[in-house]
């Protein structure tokens, strides 16, 4: 579900070319951030199996894709438009040790990634594909700016993004292989219930069934480097591009 909870900041720069009126091929660099909680949810610290974990990532992706515009801008002042292509994006999830330090999570392998006791546990790339798509509003504000209210979703193919997916390993073998603090940064109930166990090895610490997602949703604010478009002018010379 989408929720607002956790939302960062997010700033993107892009290019655009027109092909038709309606139909534009556009790529953007956009840098965001992304967090989240269990703190933050609905699970209770004094619930047996509170994991007490977080995360947080700066995303750096880069993304190809299509643009069909409904309304001709040409003629008309606003129109609803939908997006679809592919994007490739880098992330390295982090979170805070008690003592506000940072220590990022992909090292610690916290559920025993690339462990030789886990041979199915592969260690997760910091570099993925994802397929964005999304939609929003133009407002045709003059010849050649426009104003976008835009939502973007990215279906990705890993479920690391936020450095939990599957089955806790056992915390002997963890610590063992990756040090204590791989262990301690795999469970942190205890941090917040001091009674709390860490969970038996092979317990459901994620679910690699659904894999993860993230959206932007923003204001974008595209100036026509062509002919121009906007309400009533019709484009003599075509296929403007547009930088945004």
């Amino acid at each position: 579900r989408l929720s607002f909870n956790n939302a960062g900041p997010a700033l993107g720069l892009g290019l655009s070319y027109n092909i038709t009126n309606k139909l534009a091929v556009r790529g953007a660099a956009t840098y965001l951030k992304i967090s989240g909680s269990d703190a933050s949810g609905e699970a209770n610290k004094n619930v047996p199996g509170f994991r007490n974990l977080s995360f947080k990532s700066s995303v750096w992706e880069a993304q190809l894709a299509l643009e069909y515009t409904f309304l001709d801008l040409e003629e008309r002042s606003i129109s609803p438009y939908i997006f679809a292509g592919v994007a490739a994006f880098h992330f390295n999830p982090y979170a805070k040790d008690p003592a506000g330090n940072k220590v990022f999570l992909r090292s610690l392998a916290t559920e025993g990634q690339g462990l030789p006791q886990y041979p199915d546990k592969v260690l997760y790339k910091k570099n993925q594909f994802a397929i964005p798509f999304g939609g929003g509003f133009k407002f045709a504000l003059n010849n050649r700016t426009q104003l976008g209210i835009e939502l973007g979703l990215r279906k990705l193919f890993t479920d690391y993004l936020d450095d939990v997916s599957g089955t806790y390993a056992d915390s002997s073998i963890l610590a063992a292989a990756r040090g204590p603090q791989a262990a301690a940064f795999a469970f942190r109930g205890r941090e917040v219930n001091a009674g709390a166990t860490y969970p038996a090895e092979g317990a459901i610490r994620g679910n690699p069934k659904n894999k993860d997602w993230y959206y932007t949703t923003g204001i974008k604010l595209s100036y026509n480097l062509g002919s121009g478009t906007g309400k009533g002018r019709k484009n003599g010379v075509g296929c403007p591009t547009n930088i945004y």
